[in-house]
């Protein structure tokens, strides 16, 4: 009797225990008794003053890992890169601890981040400060192990290599590590490969600017010497989309370049083919000022586009000075020419002005025989009367023949000056001078020889773009 009463006094005393603990583990279930266990306050010193270590020989194990969210801007004149990246921060806090099953299964707790000590990280490429809000919490879970995200704007600086301009391909480094803790305090390890880090990123990508996401590489450089520091360098690979460049300059420049050449369809002549070529290399300048305000102004080699340009702005240059000596060639076979006619026009003058003196000539001597006066006759003056007065009568008949005479030779002149005019009009011009035909053999070498090195600048161009060359 006795051992049956014990016996039954330890069953009941034994459910009495169990319904207590299910009270007690009932009245454990919220977060602030969790932070009570660990006697965690905002306040508390030990939590967030020092590194969280119970050995300060003991190195605190940080691992990191970046995803690239998005590239909002690359400024190649500043040589900056604006990419918005997801950071997570991942280290041990000795000092936390708990057993999830007396907290009704509680793993994680949220707290605000001035709580507890963090990783002084940075970059070193950053040259502003982050524009994007800090998280304001981070996370702990039941085996001390502490998490942080942030999202963060980055202004970095960024060495871009704009030789091949506009079809480059840019990387961006962003290195992270500890601001003054060496590797025997901060051990900084990557969380993600390369492959993963590309992949991820490429599903969160929302936006890219102008440029096309090539791919992430992740590279760790390990401290050998303990005073040294822990890096991890992730280096962003782009591709820029050149199509906007293509059509908003390079073919613009091309098209320049074409209305020069046409332009040896002009007459050389006047003066429009000279004022159209400088037309033309005007516009060539305008757009080579455009491009000087997108290159940075310091580059070790000089970008390809600019070659671009100052090659075919040093072509259309040449075809100006061109068009300018063909021009002068024919001013001057037309200046001998002006020459050569005011000589024979000279000429011609002279020998109607010996006909009008010859005709002079005669008249005068017809008006003296007219009035010679034969005393061997034996007439007397009146009867030589009549004979005075016929004399007197047919000189202003001659007098009068002369002047129209003089006038028809004025009037056939300028008949003659006009039918050459015509002639001339008709059969396209005189005969070119030597300088003339000179101009036209110069002109017509310069254009072979143009079109020659252009379409071979133009290839040479194309294959130093396309990596052959």
């Amino acid at each position: 009797m006795m051992l049956s009463g014990v016996l039954l006094l330890l069953f009941l005393t034994g459910k009495l225990g169990s319904a207590v603990d299910v009270v007690n583990t009932e009245d454990n279930c919220s977060y602030q008794d969790v932070l009570n266990h660990l006697n965690l306050k905002k306040d508390s010193e030990l939590f967030s003053m020092t590194r969280p270590v119970k050995n300060f020989r003991r190195p605190t194990e940080v691992s990191l890992e970046v995803l690239l969210y998005a590239i909002l801007d690359v400024v190649e004149k500043d040589q900056k890169f604006i990419p918005y990246v997801w950071t997570v921060t991942r280290w041990r806090n000795e000092y936390i601890s708990w057993d999830p099953d007396q907290f009704c299964g509680i793993n994680n707790v949220s707290l605000p981040t001035e709580v507890l000590w963090k990783p002084d990280l940075t970059i070193e490429e950053m040259t502003e400060k982050d524009k994007a809000p800090p998280s304001p919490y981070l996370t702990i879970n039941s085996k001390g192990d502490v998490e942080v995200q942030n999202d963060q704007v980055l202004v970095s600086t960024c060495r871009m290599h704009i030789y091949k301009f506009p079809f480059d391909t840019q990387s961006c480094n962003l290195s992270f590590k500890s601001v003054i803790h060496a590797a025997k305090d901060i051990r900084l390890q990557a969380s993600d490969n390369s492959s993963e880090a590309t992949e991820w990123s490429r599903e969160l990508m929302r936006t890219q600017y102008e440029w096309l996401f090539i791919n992430m590489t992740v590279t760790a450089r390990n401290a050998t010497d303990l005073e040294d520091q822990d890096i991890i360098v992730y280096t962003i690979n782009m591709k820029r989309r050149s199509i906007l460049y293509i059509v908003n300059f390079l073919l613009p420049v091309l098209f320049f370049l074409g209305l020069d050449l046409a332009s040896f369809l002009i007459s050389d002549s006047g003066g429009e083919k000279l004022s159209f070529k400088v037309t033309v290399l005007l516009a060539i300048t305008v757009l080579q000022l455009i491009l000087n305000e997108i290159l940075p102004a310091s580059s070790n080699r000089i970008p390809l586009i600019a070659v671009y340009c100052i090659g075919i702005f040093g072509l259309m240059l040449l075809s100006l000075l061109e068009t300018i000596f063909v021009m002068y060639l024919m001013e001057r076979d037309t200046q001998d020419n002006e020459a050569n006619r005011d000589q024979s026009e000279s000429e011609d003058c002279n020998g109607q002005d010996k006909a009008l003196n010859n005709c002079h000539r005669e008249v005068n001597k017809w008006t003296r025989c007219a009035c010679i006066y034969d005393v061997s006759t034996g007439e007397t003056p009146s009867e030589q009367l009549p004979v005075a007065k016929e004399g007197s009568s047919s000189t202003s008949k001659l007098n009068e023949e002369y002047q129209t005479l003089e006038k028809l030779s004025h009037e056939l002149r300028e008949m003659e000056k006009s039918l050459c005019q015509l002639l001339i009009n008709s059969k396209g011009g005189e005969k070119p001078g030597y300088w003339t035909r000179m101009a036209k053999r110069v002109n017509k070498f310069f254009f072979i020889t143009y079109i020659t090195v252009i379409f071979v600048f133009l290839i040479v161009m194309f294959l130093k773009w396309q990596n052959v060359l």
